[in-house]
């Protein structure tokens, strides 16, 4: 078997063991539904309410992907400003890294007060997202090479052209991590959101609904939610390497040898 079919083997088989672990577990300990419902009971509950969950789902993810491109767009255009004006940065970085730093647990319940459910929750979703794309950014605008920057002063260059030819393309590798961060990040912001306005009995993404199905013991369809939410939030992120796979893949070194 080749390296590349091992890798994609051997996670569905930890994973088929791991739903067979957990069944064998709730049937030979006979745990109650309410308790830990077994991967069965949790598959029927998915297709029972599949309307309900799929409409949340599709909530959570639209307010989660427009998070994210207010994050991307916002922290790459706030990158460049402050690598073209130190002063800039030097000026407002150390309150990017307060946002950051602040847990969203803490910010959720305070912008609920003062916004709309939906725009609270997206709020939320950019403030969580958008550091890591300032942050990756900011490094990789910063840390071009020097005798390419000098090969540039020689020719000429205008600081335009340095930028558009040189500084963003150098970046892009950082600039694509900190974007395959933001997208599970935006995530993360918009379900403690959801779950922080669900708390208030306001709602209507999936993350409300695993709170909601919380409150009525109803464990068979948070289990189901849960399911849905991981799963959006792996999809997120392999979307987001392949992009990041397919800008990178006929130039830059980590791209190649993972081809080879």
């Amino acid at each position: 078997m080749s390296e590349r079919a091992l890798r994609i083997a051997l996670p569905i088989v930890i994973l088929a063991l791991m739903v067979l672990a957990w069944d064998l577990v709730v049937r030979g300990f006979a745990i109650p539904p309410y308790v830990l419902p077994g991967p069965g009971l949790v598959f029927v509950t998915l297709v029972a309410d599949g309307a309900l969950l799929w409409q949340s789902l599709l909530v959570t993810l639209t307010l989660t992907c427009e998070g994210f491109v207010l994050a991307a767009v916002g922290g790459v255009v706030l990158a460049v400003v402050f690598n073209q004006w130190r002063a800039i940065e030097y000026s407002f970085y150390p309150y990017a890294v307060i946002l950051q730093v602040t847990p969203i647990v803490a910010i959720a319940p305070i912008l609920l007060i003062y916004l709309p459910q939906p725009l609270a929750v997206l709020a939320c979703a950019w403030i969580v997202a958008f550091f890591p794309v300032l942050a990756n950014t900011t490094l990789g605008l910063n840390s071009v090479d020097h005798n390419l920057l000098a090969l540039f002063e020689l020719y000429k260059a205008s600081r335009w052209q340095v930028l558009w030819f040189l500084k963003l393309p150098a970046a892009l590798p950082q600039m694509l991590a900190g974007l395959r961060i933001a997208g599970g990040l935006s995530l993360i912001g918009a379900v403690v959101a959801e779950i922080a306005a669900g708390s208030a009995g306001a709602g209507s993404g999936l993350a409300y609904r695993i709170a909601e199905s919380g409150y009525r013991l109803n464990i068979p369809r948070m289990f189901a939610a849960l399911l849905l939410l991981s799963l959006a939030g792996v999809v997120i992120f392999f979307v987001l390497s392949a992009l990041s796979h397919l800008a990178l893949r006929r130039w830059h070194e980590s791209a190649l040898k993972r081809e080879r």
